[in-house]
């Protein structure tokens, strides 16, 4: 009997014990269960013959839930039945029309709509790889980027970029123009491809043009957002794209789920994470132009949205409407993206209910990822031994002065120590690769960092600054070319902008270091947007980063903006704000200068820009 008992002491104290000496045991067991389970079903797929691709994924679905719907787009609705159709008729269309092969890439100019997903499903059916623009490049930018793509000979665009591509004509003579257009089209040269899928067969495309595709294969060129210069085209092998199928199943998601696509299909997030996520699980997209922030809640609500995509800003936007009632009145259980900045997190739940946050680290080309699936405010994600084992890591030291790691006496680089910030890299390997940029061997190799722990070994620079607690969870600190050196401290921009945007009156920051004549390195200088009809309050400005902020990390120079300069995915743009300096002649934007001697902010008069160049006053 007293056994007995020890033995019920034991069931009842033993799960409580672990939850006080490891509080994060259920989860990791979870995860790393989950973690394994999706490594098995990736190896398995690529072991199947014939070789088994993304797109025999969607046909599967196909298959297996023919009349469930796949794409809502306003008061459109497509079943997995008719995409396959439709991209059946793309593709039959093309193969008369533009005189692609298998193993040639395509062009996607498109906005947000059911077309973009049947012309890259009608390309895969094809064996052509497929490159996604950027819907906001224009002249120059737009050319570079098409030109990225090696033997790029058509390019299929939405009616609603006629005006842009019209533009570049004359600089895109040997390539065939398609638009998603069924009316006739003003310029000469030019194909409607809807008018053409309409009179094609939707009878499957054979699979033999895709015979010679494997697993190197490109599948998509998606392209960085060009913050610091002209896109770059970051290749997707079949390899990359099979593998992030499981990104929205490996957080639970399933073929019950509805999930609402707000953020662009060229991008990253939009296209791997929405699409391929949703082919995998079977999920319905609900699939919209843009976001609203002022339509967002009342569209969860109609559709019956259970999982949102987010990234950089688009929390903070939904934070900044006005309160209505009833705004937790909805059925999203899970929010997954990057970007979310701590302030905003603990706001959002707070006003839209308790909604799951899977905040993640990922990047285009890059070969690692982190996911916080504990729901750790302000972590990207937790770190294993498991995962380490898995995908070699390390945070290594960065001299931001000289742009390069810090190596020791034997020429290899230097950890950090826990919780302190470092360059995360991570070993290039069969499991992890990187395959690089599109035509562009330069770039290609800065992000190849080599004899990092040992010689000869070679790993991807990530060229952003995380760091990990004692933990165990990893948070994003800055982007290495964002990141500053005053009075020989290192400044991190991120963390800056989000101490000065807990001001009220400020709608967001955009910090970055600017050079000053005759002193090292750079002095911080914040560009602002300011809530809608509030002012500039410099005195609370001054005491607030006083408080909050060393000395070394305080903007002395401030520019109050009308609208921030950001990417089509919400990054903020810096380069051009960097270039413009802070000298009052320079833009029309109000600046202003932190004064010490008054204790304030004061006007950036000419008189005091030539006293700082003169060194008349002392920074």
């Amino acid at each position: 009997m007293f056994l007995v008992s020890v033995l019920l002491c034991g069931l009842v104290l033993c799960p409580l014990c672990l939850r006080l000496l490891f509080p994060y045991f259920w989860a990791d067991f979870v995860y790393h269960t989950e973690l394994v389970r999706i490594l098995l079903k990736f190896v398995s797929r690529r072991r199947r013959r014939p070789l088994f691709f993304a797109l025999d994924r969607f046909l599967e679905q196909v298959e297996t839930r023919p009349n469930k719907p796949f794409i809502v787009f306003e008061k459109e609705i497509y079943s997995f039945k008719d995409a396959d159709r439709e991209s059946n008729r793309i593709a039959n269309a093309l193969r008369g029309a533009s005189g692609l092969k298998p193993g040639d890439t395509a062009v996607l100019f498109m906005i947000n709509e059911p077309a973009f997903i049947f012309c890259w499903l009608a390309l895969a059916k094809l064996g052509c790889a497929c490159a996604l623009l950027n819907t906001s490049i224009r002249a120059r930018s737009l050319v570079a980027s098409f030109r990225c793509c090696r033997g790029a000979a058509v390019l299929i665009a939405s009616e609603a970029l006629q005006q842009a591509v019209e533009e570049v004509r004359d600089d895109l003579e040997d390539v065939t123009v398609f638009f998603m257009s069924s009316s006739e089209l003003r310029s000469s040269g030019m194909k409607s491809l809807r008018r053409l899928a309409q009179e094609s067969s939707d009878s499957a495309v054979p699979p033999a043009l895709r015979a010679n595709v494997c697993f190197s294969s490109p599948a998509v060129y998606i392209y960085t957002s060009g913050t610091t210069g002209l896109p770059k085209a970051a290749v997707i092998t079949q390899t990359r794209l099979l593998a992030a199928l499981a990104v929205l199943a490996a957080n639970g998601v399933t073929h019950t789920d509805v999930i609402y696509v707000t953020l662009p299909l060229y991008h990253t997030a939009g296209f791997l994470v929405g699409f391929m996520g949703s082919v995998e699980t079977g999920s319905t997209i609900i699939l919209r132009r843009k976001f609203s922030a002022s339509q967002f809640w009342d569209e969860c609500r109609t559709h019956g949205v259970t999982v949102i995509q987010y990234i950089g800003e688009v929390l903070r936007y939904l934070c900044n409407t006005p309160k209505r009632e009833g705004e937790r009145e909805h059925a999203v259980r899970l929010a997954i993206g990057n970007g979310l900045r701590p302030d905003v997190w603990k706001e959002f739940l707070q006003r839209f209910g308790p909604i799951d946050i899977r905040e993640f680290y990922a990047s285009t080309e890059g070969n690692l990822g982190f996911v916080n699936y504990t729901g750790k405010l302000g972590a990207v994600g937790r770190v294993s031994w498991l995962h380490r084992k898995l995908f070699p890591y390390a945070l290594i030291q960065y001299d931001t002065e000289r742009d390069e790691p810090v190596r020791d006496s034997r020429g290899l680089c230097v950890e950090v120590p826990r919780g302190q910030t470092g360059l995360l890299v991570c070993e290039i390997t069969g499991l992890a690769p990187f395959v690089g940029y599109a035509q562009n061997q330069q770039e290609t190799e800065k992000k190849r960092l080599r004899h990092v722990r040992k010689s000869g070994d070679v790993y991807f620079n990530s060229g952003d600054l995380l760091k990990i607690d004692h933990d165990n969870f990893i948070y994003f600190q800055d982007r290495v070319g964002d990141t500053f050196r005053w009075k020989g401290e290192n400044v991190a921009t991120t963390e800056v902008s989000d101490i000065i945007g807990t001001l009220p009156f400020i709608q967001e920051g955009n910090v970055y270091g600017v050079r000053v004549p005759g002193h090292e390195g750079r002095i911080g200088m914040a560009a602002l947007t300011l809530m809608e009809g509030m002012e500039f309050d410099r005195d609370a400005m001054f005491t607030h980063v006083c408080r909050f902020l060393p000395a070394y990390a305080r903007p002395r120079f401030i520019r109050i903006q009308n609208s921030m300069d950001v990417t089509g995915t919400f990054k903020q743009r810096k380069l051009g704000l960097v270039e413009s300096g802070f000298g009052p002649s320079t833009a029309s934007d109000p600046m202003f200068f932190m004064s010490d001697s008054e204790r304030t902010y004061v006007t950036l008069t000419p008189d005091i820009y030539q006293q700082i160049i003169s060194h008349r006053i002392k920074l």
